[in-house]
């Protein structure tokens, strides 16, 4: 194991340096041999999670660690393109969940990009360049006429048409890092580009074309997280469901008006806050959440039930750990984080009525 590095992890409230290294650490102790990265021993892998913990390896030089986890799903990529949504304890022939999701599926072009914006390894990309491709391609096939990415497709073939709006942001912001890629191979993908366009379009402007799942905080900053609205429309979004959905000192719900604070979805608001130019109340949720952090392992307990002043689910995750730290590490200037979740050098795509 290496040192990590954690000069940019270094946060007032949130972390220091040997605290930082402390939740690497957790996290690389949960990885299996064969750079499998299940939420923790024991429990399953899906291949989102994976792919944030393997995101949050990278933001501490863990470079190594991370490829690994990434030739996991070149190796077990499916003759499709996707891969399942459950795997036991990471084991690739013990499926738990055989449906393949579409966001779930899409996740590794943001890590693959990640990666290679952390390393610079031109190898890593050429190998890793059809896996992507073949994702990508899955995930499209799922698109409907109206932009939105169904979210689904079962085992037995049939796909889903029914779309989930925190999925098509998240399907959103992968797009335009497959874009980045394929523009870094100089191999232009339009097709890809007007999916994008439709997409953005229909989460921006179509709410209807998505299941109704406005209980959830996941569907209220997702769309700028995954870069779909900007700006006024950011700003305009987040503060409308603020109150909502942050517990002033707790963290943020996951579902309301359930008194349950969650890490995740915690760090993934102070990621799109700081994405939005809102560093400091991106630095106020990441201290707020402080009270979920295990000393003895350095990784977060999942959620708290407040009313209850209880600790629920009793899980550490990897993903939680993970998602904090690349909230971290954006606030720290780590370039390949702030690149990916800035968005400012990756491409928008094509509107969708741009040639006709």
């Amino acid at each position: 194991m290496t040192t990590p590095r954690t000069e940019h992890l270094v946060l007032p409230g949130v972390f220091t340096a040997g605290e930082a290294a402390a939740t690497v650490a957790g996290i690389l102790a949960v990885q299996r041999r064969d750079g499998a990265i299940p939420w923790f021993r024991g429990h399953h892998l899906d291949p989102w999670d994976h792919v944030e913990a393997a995101m949050a390896l990278d933001t501490a030089g863990e470079h190594e660690a991370a490829e690994r986890a990434y030739l996991w799903l070149a190796r077990h990529q499916l003759a499709d393109g996707s891969w399942y949504a459950a795997y036991a304890d990471g084991d690739p022939l013990d499926v738990t969940d055989r449906g393949r999701e579409t966001n779930f599926v899409a996740y590794i072009a943001v890590g693959v990009w990640h990666h290679y914006l952390s390393t610079g390894d031109d190898t890593f990309l050429d190998r890793m360049w059809p896996v992507v491709y073949a994702a990508v391609e899955f995930v499209l096939r799922l698109q409907q006429a109206g932009g939105q990415i169904g979210w689904r497709r079962d085992d037995d073939g049939t796909p889903t048409g029914d779309a989930l709006l925190t999925g098509s942001s998240s399907v959103h912001h992968a797009l335009r890092c497959a874009l980045a890629i394929a523009d870094q191979r100089e191999e232009p993908q339009p097709d890809w580009e007007l999916a994008v366009g439709a997409l953005r379009h229909a989460i921006g402007h179509h709410p209807e074309r998505f299941l109704d799942k406005d209980r959830y905080s996941m569907d209220w900053y997702y769309p700028v997280l995954g870069g779909a609205l900007t700006g006024a429309e950011a700003k305009a979004r987040i503060e409308e469901g603020w109150d909502r959905f942050v517990v002033p000192g707790l963290g943020v719900r996951c579902v309301v008006p359930n008194p349950w604070v969650t890490g995740g979805e915690s760090a993934e608001l102070a990621l799109a806050l700081w994405a939005m130019g809102e560093s400091d109340r991106a630095l106020e949720v990441l201290q707020s959440i402080q009270h979920l952090r295990d000393p003895e392992t350095g990784l977060y307990w999942t959620g708290y039930v407040f009313d209850d002043d209880a600790v629920w689910p009793r899980e550490l995750t990897s993903w939680t750990a993970g998602s904090l730290l690349l909230a971290v590490a954006a606030l720290g200037g780590h370039e390949a984080t702030c690149a990916v979740f800035g968005g400012e050098h990756l491409p928008r795509g094509l509107d969708p009525d741009c040639c006709a």
